[in-house]
């Protein structure tokens, strides 16, 4: 059991880590103020605004709405006891302060949470005091002068350092920084356990105790005597051999940033007028994520919506289609740097299935929280090497079949023109803290996710729009002209734009599309996001679009031959017989194939319709009962023989939303496009 006191710690120590690997992009520079002083800083002043306006907003007292706040907090992770301990160390010299009208950039500065260090210019939130800064600092420092606490700021260090914490903090690092679960007994990159890197982040293991079980692979002898690829199909004794053979399953792999890893800090966390208990419910979930929430993120996520969002994520539309590919997905993403990454992707190229890997690092290769974020923008020399390198990695991991898609960047310079004279969720209640105020403060301190987007200079804005624009043409001609054993490589442009566009048809206004707290990431409605980039992306050739949706459709173009294959598909899935004395239900049919295929070969282009609806004159069932009659009307002859005989089992692995799919690429005018690849 452990010992109280490494209990008691662990709370701030998830929050330190989260803090530490957070949004902004890890650089070496000396010159630049310390990375956790910075986010202590910007901490610090969160947590004495909130103190201050939940005083005002409930008319109490500061050391009320102190302990108010503490009651809000969950028992989980001793986060409610921590407060109540941070509130018995600093709370005499903060209720001092706020009762003497110091706001919280002055008690942060008091208090030596926040800096100024020599040459470097003064980093505030709010607006400064009408008396000079100096001043009024020196005014502040009298009113604690006694306090011992001050004592102890100063000479504070890392919580890592103490050597109670020493270990678990070295395992806690490792897991973020290689991106592999906390939790995982047998080794094989899975985990039983939801956060710390665990099943939030990718499939749910079904056997911790096994490194030859895990979500992805293809199933071991049919699963006659497991569930070895834990999708929750068994095929014991053989009887259903073929539940999915030929479904040929994906899985979903994304390599990402922050934006993928869906960073998240709740508004409620920092709004008083919105605070109760079950706004923290959540709380210990974010942390033990590093304050991401993949679970819910428009690739990998799994979960519901919490703000009522209909659209599902990719992984989840991948389901939809194809139970086989149950817990198939893997979110490797990490905030601010991708480093080592790689080394945590699970995929077998001889025992597993192929997949569908996304690189959307869509903000780090221009982003950075630098004071000058020029220079250490990706070249797109340094990129081409970097995408160069993760791609034949790639080639030399996955399985033959896959497919990877590049991602390109946004022009970030919507978040300025769109938020920068809103108020932030801080500044709402006294109207005090505008969204440039904040891009400002996390600026001068170096911890800005995007100093390049996040500024009020224009110029800069424009430069770092400028080279997100020169990588993602780099990324086009590497889609273009580099061909791989194990997988086609696709492009796609953040239409950021269109995007936008189709949120507004949908009533919404451009800025609900950004994380309201930190101001720059997409939030929640990324699934719409992620969405929009498929509704939007560029016109594929006829050949593209086959590779590509090979595993959906076969080889498939729009002809007569095509019409034929879906009538037969349709027939068999809407429950039509082919004879007075064939199985008379989907399942039978499947536990009878060599019946079936008599039948099919015997009658098919023999026995006439008894109906002018393909599923009979009783009605049908599923999306049959769906169909408009025109649609019916576009395969009026029937397949002969062998040929209904040979796409037979391309029929049995597809479902409805499959053909449907495939009925809207033979019905639409023009070109293929991507979005049907996953509408």
């Amino acid at each position: 059991m452990q010992s109280p006191w490494k209990i008691l710690t662990v709370a701030p120590l998830f929050l330190l880590l989260s803090l530490q690997s957070s949004a902004s992009p890890a650089n070496d520079d000396q010159s630049r103020p310390s990375h956790s002083n910075g986010h202590t800083c910007v901490g610090c002043v969160l947590v004495v605004s909130v103190i201050e306006q939940l005083a005002q907003v409930h008319n109490s007292t500061v050391q009320a709405s102190m302990e108010r706040l503490c009651s809000y907090l969950p028992e989980k992770l001793f986060l409610k006891t921590t407060c109540y301990l941070v509130i018995d160390k600093f709370g005499s010299d903060i209720i001092k302060l706020l009762s003497a009208d110091m706001n919280a950039d002055v008690v942060c500065h008091t208090l030596e949470f926040c800096k100024q260090n020599t040459g470097q210019p003064l980093c505030h939130l709010y607006p400064l005091p009408k008396e000079t800064w100096k001043f009024t600092l020196q005014k502040a420092r009298q009113i604690v002068k006694k306090s011992p606490i001050l004592k102890y700021s100063r000479s504070g260090s890392d919580i890592c350092s103490l050597p109670v914490l020493a270990k678990i903090c070295q395992k806690i690092k490792l897991a973020i920084e290689q991106s592999v679960p906390f939790k995982d007994v047998d080794s094989d990159k899975y985990s039983v356990f939801p956060t710390l890197r665990g099943y939030h982040w990718r499939g749910r293991d079904c056997n911790d105790s096994d490194e030859s079980v895990y979500p992805g692979r293809r199933p071991n002898n049919w699963d006659v005597h497991q569930d070895s690829n834990c999708n929750g199909i068994w095929c014991i004794n053989n009887v259903n051999k073929l539940c999915c053979l030929g479904s040929q399953p994906r899985g979903i792999i994304l390599l990402g940033d922050s934006a993928g890893a869906h960073f998240h800090i709740s508004p409620e966390w920092i709004t008083a007028s919105q605070m109760s208990m079950n706004s923290f419910i959540n709380l210990p979930t974010a942390l033990t994520n590093e304050l991401d929430w993949p679970q819910l993120s428009g690739a990998t996520g799994f979960l519901d919506s919490t703000v009522g969002i209909k659209e599902k994520s990719i992984y989840l539309r991948l389901w939809k289609r194809n139970h086989c590919n149950h817990r198939d997905y893997q979110n490797i993403s990490r905030n601010g740097t991708f480093h080592l990454c790689l080394l945590s992707l699970s995929r077998n190229k001889m025992l597993d299935y192929p997949a569908i890997v996304i690189y959307a690092m869509i903000g780090n290769d221009v982003c950075s929280g630098k004071s000058d974020p020029v220079p250490a923008m990706t070249t797109p020399e340094k990129l081409y090497s970097n995408v160069m390198q993760t791609l034949k990695h790639l080639n030399s991991h996955l399985p033959n079949g896959s497919h990877v898609i590049l991602y390109g960047l946004p022009d970030g310079t919507f978040l300025w023109d769109n938020l920068h004279n809103r108020y932030h969720p801080l500044g709402q209640l006294n109207k005090d803290v505008t969204y440039a105020q904040l891009y400002s403060f996390l600026n001068c301190l170096q911890v800005s996710p995007c100093h390049g987007w996040m500024s009020s200079n224009k110029t800069l804005r424009t430069l770092t729009s400028e080279r997100a624009e020169q990588l993602s043409n780099t990324l086009k001609k590497i889609a273009a002209s580099e061909k791989f054993t194990n997988f086609n490589l696709f492009y796609m442009d953040f239409a950021f734009h269109e995007i936008i566009q189709e949120w507004q048809k949908r009533g919404g206004q451009p800025w609900q599309l950004i994380e309201p707290v930190d101001g720059f990431h997409p939030n929640e409605r990324k699934s719409i996001l992620l969405k929009g980039i498929l509704m939007t992306s560029q016109t594929l050739d006829n050949q593209e679009w086959t590779q590509l949706t090979s595993w959906i459709k076969g080889n498939l173009t729009c002809d007569s031959r095509t019409r034929e294959w879906l009538c037969c598909c349709w027939r068999i899935i809407s429950g039509k017989r082919c004879s007075s004395s064939g199985p008379k239900s989907w399942e039978r049919r499947i536990r009878s194939t060599p019946r079936l295929n008599r039948c099919l070969e015997t009658k098919a282009g023999t026995e006439p319709l008894r109906s002018t609806h393909p599923w009979g004159a009783q009605g049908g069932r599923g999306l049959g009962k769906l169909i408009p009659q025109t649609l019916w009307g576009l395969p009026r002859h029937r397949p002969k023989g062998l040929f209904f005989s040979s796409i037979f089992a391309k029929c049995l692995s597809l479902n409805e939303e499959h053909i449907w799919t495939t009925v809207q690429c033979c019905v639409l005018p023009g070109s293929v496009t991507l979005p049907l690849f996953l509408k």
